[in-house]
């Protein structure tokens, strides 16, 4: 029998491990620019069209190579940074593997041209499908430039499955922010089919901050500084005002390389506790400087998560320094007495007069009350407006475990007159009127009554659906209302946020908005949809509008609809909000009134089935 088992060819082995190093066009401005950090480079420029799936092109000012070194750069397992094992416990670079090159050129037709500072000339490499095509000598300037063309050229089933331009444009910008936060002290810039992105000179850390996400962050930055004798702990954190329910402005950075840990982010969080709500992230910016002998990281092929020898200590030291930069910022929790809302209405206890007699026990001063009898009368006010507005006399209400001493319940049987008869049946009458209208609780729910039961609805997720279908339908027919503005209000937004807005604005006005390019990254809203809550502040709607979108990019949902979710998801009734029993009666119309009412664009659920049935067995 012939064997079987056989070395698969170069350019195949290389195509396989290609798919853990370069998984989109991010994989690849993540690889060369960190190349260009370990070169030394002061200047590192970026320049990518059609969001890398075209071109990828990242020049530098680094060292350069020799005609050698460069041609040995795109062998597999090729380094300069280690030469045995043991050099793994000591990594200060970025890269080390000696894969990233050979990766981007098994799937890539690569150009690069590199010039080291000693040599007259520089050399010039075509590499397609793991082959050179062309190595020659050239006029270069000092350092190097990679070019990446035509990514999956030859793998078009991986070609097939990358995103939407939006979608892979926003990963190269989070790669890039990474790699610029972490080194604020090299210049960078970055340019999306001529246009440009990112201007970033150097400077220090909070410069660098400020400059990606724009001047309004300045200032709710909190420094942290902390220093021991196993790690050192600087940055940034955002004060407890400055918070969002969507996380992208969390940054830890670990010997300068980026990682990251749900661990270490439950530490910063922690440091947070009673100040920001639970289900909301803060900023921060934080670097640890530690032993490269105390970590581990060769533990993934993104090199995005690392082991530490003693993880709870790192989360220890992690949470008592950003506790004590927020203390030392005199930022500290404040306690809400707030009542809940719903009861809000409700007359205080100073304007409530005890009676001055109970039935069957006789006359008492009031300043003669016992405990007991305090207790008995604060229940039956409790009583009285928890059924207040339903026609029910209180004597019907109390229970019969809260009497009085001395007191006793009336009971509903014995000899009525049929005065008595009648008014009992329009309190009954009333009660069942009122039952059947729809209600809220805690501000987030909705009962509502029907034959078999009732419905629990969520209030939010109803709004979002009811107008997640409308504004899907204003993208696709005809647009909404504008609502003009007396004074047009000027945007300055941070560059990504920019490069957003600037790729989705014609939907976004279509969705009743008026928004002009101002130059660079401003922008003039000259009106708002007519019927939004003209309250929120139009710097506030439009940034809660991205980030709802970009939170909606790994949803499986094309550009329009996701947009519409975003503006939903906006722009629908919070949870909270009291609402009139009209309000409660459109708002549980309409949302029946939808294509697909059972869900939210989200897929949470929108409305719950109670049989009444199943109620009455859960008592027994």
């Amino acid at each position: 029998m012939a064997d079987v088992i056989q070395l698969l060819p170069e350019n195949v082995a290389n195509q396989i491990a290609a798919g853990e190093v370069v998984q989109r066009p991010a994989s690849v401005v993540k690889e060369l620019m960190e190349n260009a950090i370990d070169a030394g480079a002061t200047q590192v420029r970026l320049i990518v069209r059609d969001a890398g799936k075209t071109l990828v092109q990242v020049m530098d000012n680094g060292c350069g190579m020799s005609e050698t070194d460069a041609r040995m750069s795109f062998e597999r397992h090729a380094t300069s940074k280690i030469r045995d094992a043991r050099d793994l416990f000591a990594i200060r670079t970025m890269g080390f593997r000696g894969e990233a090159l050979a990766s981007i050129a098994a799937v890539a037709q690569v150009e690069m041209r590199t010039r080291r500072y000693t040599d007259e000339l520089g050399v010039r490499l075509v590499v397609e499908d793991s082959t050179v095509r062309v190595q020659e000598a050239c006029q270069a300037p000092q350092g190097t430039s990679i070019a990446v063309k035509n990514l999956f050229y030859n793998v078009p089933a991986r070609r097939n499955f990358l995103k939407a331009d939006a979608v892979e444009m926003r990963h190269i910008i989070d790669e890039f922010q990474r790699i610029a936060m972490a080194n604020p002290d090299v210049h960078f810039t970055m340019h999306q089919n001529d246009t440009e992105i990112f201007h970033l000179p150097s400077g220090n850390l909070r410069q660098r901050v400020v400059k990606i996400f724009g001047d309004a962050v300045n200032k709710k930055l909190v420094p942290v500084q902390e220093e021991t004798d196993i790690l050192k702990i600087t940055g940034f954190v955002g004060k407890p005002d400055y918070h969002k329910k969507n996380r992208g402005e969390q940054f830890f950075f670990v010997n300068k390389r980026y990682i990251k840990s749900s661990y270490l982010h439950h530490a910063v969080v922690a440091a947070y506790e009673n100040l920001i709500p639970d289900d909301h992230h803060p900023l921060y910016v934080l670097s640890l400087e530690i032993d490269p002998g105390s970590i581990d990281i060769n533990v993934h092929p993104t090199k995005q998560e690392i082991k530490f020898d003693d993880e709870r200590l790192v989360y220890n030291y992690l949470k008592v320094a950003v506790k004590h930069a927020l203390g030392a910022n005199n930022i500290t929790p404040t306690l809400d007495f707030e009542q809940e809302p719903a009861f809000q209405s409700f007359p205080s206890a100073s304007s409530y007069q005890p009676p001055t007699s109970f039935s069957g026990s006789g006359t008492r001063p009031q300043e003669s009350f016992t405990s007991d009898d305090r207790r008995h009368d604060d229940n039956l006010r409790n009583w009285q407006r928890l059924y207040e507005g339903m026609g029910i006399p209180v004597t019907e209400l109390v229970p019969d475990d809260e009497e009085a001493p001395g007191s006793f319940t009336p009971e509903v049987s014995g000899n009525f007159s049929s005065v008595e008869i009648l008014e009992m049946d329009d309190e009954n009458e009333q009660f069942s009127r009122v039952q059947k209208e729809p209600y809220q609780i805690h501000g987030q729910f909705i009962v509502s009554h029907i034959k078999s039961g009732f419905l629990l609805v969520d209030q939010q997720a109803a709004s979002e659906r009811i107008l997640y279908e409308k504004y899907l339908d204003a993208l696709e027919n005809q647009p909404i209302a504008i609502q003009k503005l007396l004074f047009p209000k000027t945007l300055e937004l941070s560059p990504a946020d920019a490069a957003l807005l600037r790729d989705i604005l014609d939907d976004i006005n279509t969705l009743g908005f008026e928004i002009a390019l101002f130059g660079g990254n401003a922008f003039v809203v000259h009106g708002v949809p007519a019927d939004l809550d003209q309250q929120i502040p139009e710097e506030v709607l439009i940034g809660n509008l991205l980030d709802q979108y970009r939170n909606n990019i790994q949803m499986e949902l094309n550009e329009r609809k996701r947009l519409a979710a975003a503006m939903a998801k906006n722009t629908s009734i919070k949870r909270g909000r009291l609402l009139a029993v009209n309000e409660m009666r459109e708002l549980i119309d309409q949302l029946f009134a939808c294509s697909v009412p059972f869900a939210c664009p989200a897929g949470k659920k929108c409305f719950i089935q109670h049989d009444l049935e199943e109620v009455r067995k859960q008592f027994g």
